[in-house]
């Protein structure tokens, strides 16, 4: 080979040992897809995994610190997340993008360019009153007193995923449940097939 020839995507799955993929966990605020995406972060990792978190709000305070939350606004962050998404995958890294991402047209955008079956779409679904009840970063109360316009789930909307490729629910399941069933749906998809 030669210096300029570029790498592979079978040298990539040779040398990590996995698949690239991004997993798309969206839900309303306080719905746990942070803490899934970290829990399930530390488990690849655990298992030799070449893993990321994109965070959606540390993605919204430096690449797209631009941007209001407005429906077009909102559209074109997750599209900038989307596309920095494809780079870690391209990369052969599997990438957890933990997103809001209220509207399904986004998130249909985002799974259009990694390729089937390297896409998984998780759906943290949590009843709206548990998030406000959970209200970690004090959103809801504000939104509710009329100090954040545009509030997903409050003044803005939230479009449930029509057909993810799994659902996972924090007020009937644990992190460590939510993690195995993540895990098995990468397995299934031979995403970590050659994990020993």
């Amino acid at each position: 080979m030669t210096a300029t020839q570029p790498v592979s995507n079978e040298e990539r799955l040779r040398r990590a040992g996995h698949r690239g993929a991004v997993v798309w966990i969206t839900g309303l605020s306080g719905a746990g897809k942070t803490t899934l995406a970290l829990a399930a972060e530390r488990a690849l990792f655990e298992r030799g995994c070449r893993v990321f978190v994109l965070d959606g709000d540390k993605v919204r305070n430096g690449l797209c610190a631009d941007l209001g939350f407005s429906l077009p606004e909102r559209s074109e962050n997750i599209r900038r997340i989307g596309e920095v998404a494809r780079l870690f995958y391209e990369a052969g890294q599997i990438v957890l993008v933990s997103a809001i991402s209220p509207l399904q047209a986004d998130r249909e955008r985002a799974r259009a360019l990694i390729p089937s079956p390297y896409f998984l779409e998780v759906y943290c679904r949590c009843p709206l009153a548990v998030c406000e009840q959970r209200d970690p970063k004090g959103l809801y109360r504000k939104a509710r007193a009329g100090l954040l316009p545009e509030f997903t789930g409050i003044s803005s909307p939230y479009e449930e995923p029509s057909s993810p490729e799994l659902i996972v629910d924090s007020t009937t399941s644990s992190v460590d449940e939510e993690v195995a069933r993540l895990l098995d749906a990468l397995e299934r998809k031979q995403i970590l097939s050659a994990l020993a």
